[in-house]
């Protein structure tokens, strides 16, 4: 076997087993809650910014139409968000948060310090990882 096709020479494996695991750890918080962590980004996204086309969304959370528009749509269904066409351009569909989905920002805050808890990584070794993760994904490929 070429020593390059090890799988424990691979940087995309570490980095896939990790987000799994992190993600993983969201479970527990949500189960109860009813949410997905897909649903949180796009919460998160929201509660910074609210009132947003499709395509910021989508651009703010790196996630493609195909993975967003089914993930709006069901958030609609269950009461979090609001999907409006816009007057000037109907092509563009504007997200905003309904109360129900405004609500839930209180019910979540605890979660980040709980996750953190759960991580052991110094402040400045976490510092490193988001930096070092952030300079992966801005890369120009």
């Amino acid at each position: 076997m070429k020593e390059q096709l090890r799988l424990k020479n691979q940087l995309c494996f570490p980095l896939y087993a990790c987000a799994r695991k992190v993600t993983g750890l969201y479970t527990p918080f949500f189960k109860p809650l009813g949410i997905t962590y897909t649903q949180y980004i796009v919460f998160l996204a929201l509660w910074e910014k609210d009132n947003v086309p499709v395509k910021e969304l989508s651009e703010t959370l790196m996630l493609d139409s195909g993975t967003l528009t089914p993930l709006l749509k069901k958030m609609e269904q269950e009461g979090y968000i609001n999907r409006t066409r816009s007057k000037e351009d109907e092509r563009v569909v504007r997200i905003t948060l309904t109360e129900k989905g405004k609500a839930l920002e209180a019910k979540v805050a605890e979660i980040p310090g709980a996750i953190g808890n759960c991580i052991r990584l110094s402040p400045e070794e976490a510092n490193l990882l988001y930096k070092l993760l952030y300079k992966i994904i801005n890369q120009e490929v």
